[in-house]
């Protein structure tokens, strides 16, 4: 494998990336015949529109892993990287790649449209059940020296690489395709066709009554629907796997999506860049319809309402759409209860600050983002939202929560 890349979107090559080991920085060159024929907003900041070589040395370390942050969007997070060294030793391969090395791995099967050359292939994918891949990931996050090997064989464990990747994030997540018609699953890194739809499943792998973690998020993602959020449809597999449908994968066709932090170089665990008035500032720098920044703000009243503090800036994303050249906030997603109910906590912050708070958000910081960013009818949505609590705790029963975990939860929801 060489030490360039070639970077395609939509098809089309936009230019070339590389990483100089030694010197711990990465470097991009737009292609010429991009610059000549393509005067599209796909890259919007931070690379400037121009033939010389780039260089990026601002962006070593855990963030971006020396990467410019929009392909940054493209590696493993926690979860994906401890699949990766698991097969890489499965295949007697060096554990420690660099980013770029891992960028060959993804290649054409990365979450949004990137795509990186030359590839590294793989065999052909093959059909699995959600329940083998399960077993498969608990076993191997345990550490376990010895794997099943009805599961653990060289199929299933490529199946696996496959699948669980290329999502970021730090639970257990898998990419999946099921036939629309025979309901037969097959791994979601390829797009197979227009009878497909394709998932992002989280996996239920602790099978801890006392925290389902995935039902929760199911039943959050349900009251956001109902009150204006707009989220791709979700279900709940085997009454335990949290299943949404991806917004990345549209008609058989890759969509470019990217996070707030790939857009914008914001390390989403630096406390500066972490704001939700930064979040509008780069939704009116992209230029989305108002109606989208009264979207935007709709979810930042239901994380503060339900007690969503894990609202990085990874947890928001924006499409591009190439046949109006525009930009458009993208549905939300992982909208849930993120701490542990068994767990008692003096002091929570969120991951985004409102009015340079992190806790004990009140309405008029609320109202306040609302007149800095002329939001309309800010009141009428704030009361939407708290209106949504009553929802909780029918739907929890319904769906066997115990009594102590809902009522815990409710009792962190906020009144505004």
């Amino acid at each position: 494998m060489g030490d360039i890349l070639n970077i395609k979107l939509f098809g089309e090559e936009i230019g070339r990336l590389g990483y100089d080991n030694d010197k711990r920085c990465s470097y991009f060159q737009y292609s010429p015949d991009y610059l000549t024929t393509n005067n599209s907003k796909s890259l919007p900041f931070i690379i400037k529109r121009n033939p010389e070589i780039q260089s990026f040395p601002q962006f070593e370390g855990k963030a971006f892993r020396g990467l410019p942050p929009m392909f940054a969007d493209s590696l493993p997070d926690v979860f994906g990287n401890h699949l990766f060294q698991s097969w890489l030793n499965t295949q007697g391969k060096p554990i420690q790649l660099n980013a770029l090395e891992q960028l060959a791995y993804v290649g054409r099967r990365g979450m949004g449209a990137w795509e990186y050359e030359p590839t590294l292939t793989m065999d052909a994918p093959s059909s699995f059940r959600i329940a083998e891949m399960a077993q498969l990931l608990k076993e191997i996050l345990a550490d376990k020296e010895s794997l099943m090997p009805e599961i653990a064989n060289a199929e299933g464990l490529l199946n696996l690489f496959r699948i669980g990747t290329s999502a970021g994030g730090m639970r257990p997540k898998i990419l999946v395709a099921r036939h629309r018609k025979t309901n037969q699953i097959m791994p979601g890194d390829l797009l197979y066709g227009p009878h497909h739809d394709y998932f992002l499943v989280k996996l239920n792998l602790e099978n801890d009554p006392s925290h389902p973690k995935e039902t929760i998020e199911f039943i959050y993602a349900s009251i956001a629907q109902q009150h204006g959020i707009d989220m791709m449809p979700c279900e709940l597999w085997e009454g335990q796997h949290f299943a949404t449908h991806r917004f990345d994968r549209q008609n058989n066709q890759k969509q470019h999506v990217l996070t707030a932090s790939g857009l914008t170089g914001w390390d989403y665990q630096n406390t500066e860049d972490s704001s939700y008035e930064n979040l509008f500032k780069l939704a009116m720098a992209l230029k989305i319809p108002l109606s989208e920044l009264q979207q935007l703000f709709r979810r930042m009243v239901f994380n503060v309402v339900f007690n969503n503090i894990d609202d990085h800036l990874k947890n928001h994303s924006f499409t591009y759409h190439p046949k109006t050249d525009q930009w458009h906030l993208s549905p939300a997603y992982d909208l849930t209860y993120a701490l542990n109910p068994k767990l008692k906590f003096h002091k929570v912050s969120r991951a985004l600050s409102i009015c340079g708070k992190r806790e004990q958000i009140a309405r008029k910081d609320l109202l306040k983002i609302a007149d800095t960013f002329s939001i309309e009818q800010a009141e009428q949505i704030i009361r939407e939202i708290q209106e949504g609590r009553s929802l909780w705790s029918d739907m929890a029963y319904q769906h066997h929560l115990s009594p102590t975990l809902i009522n815990t939860i409710q009792q962190q929801m906020v009144e505004l």
